[in-house]
């Protein structure tokens, strides 16, 4: 089972370099994909940012019957600071990776700043 990371999601959505590599990753895995809360308020975030706020809605409505929305139950946003002093990422890669931690699934990303991660199965496309 695989969360994805939100930029796997704008790769697509925005076409960007790694987009076929992404969506044959989507398309092979379809039913054992998740995605975070996080990523779809960031996704969000960044489509109207660009305008694009009628990708973002065919994007949900595209994903919302496909793959299954996680988020982080409040007691364990405490373990964010401790895997902060840990690991050093950012907080998007550290709320992605507390979420895929405590769902016991593999991070699938484009993000080089995930190789820091050693308790976890990455791939990195």
């Amino acid at each position: 089972m695989y969360l994805l990371d939100t930029n796997i999601f704008l790769e697509i959505l925005l076409n960007q370099e790694k987009s076929s590599e992404c969506k044959e990753f989507l398309l092979t895995n379809e039913n054992q994909i998740f995605i975070s809360d996080f990523s779809l308020h960031s996704i969000g975030v960044i489509l109207f940012r660009y305008n694009k706020s009628e990708i973002f809605r065919s994007f949900i409505e595209d994903i919302i019957s496909k793959i299954r929305l996680l988020n982080l139950p409040a007691s364990a946003y405490d373990d964010i600071s401790s895997f902060s002093t840990k690991l050093k990422l950012d907080f998007d890669n550290l709320y992605q990776y507390s979420v895929a931690k405590y769902y016991d699934l593999h991070i699938v990303t484009i993000d080089s700043d995930f190789k820091k991660i050693k308790d976890l199965k990455v791939h990195f496309l």
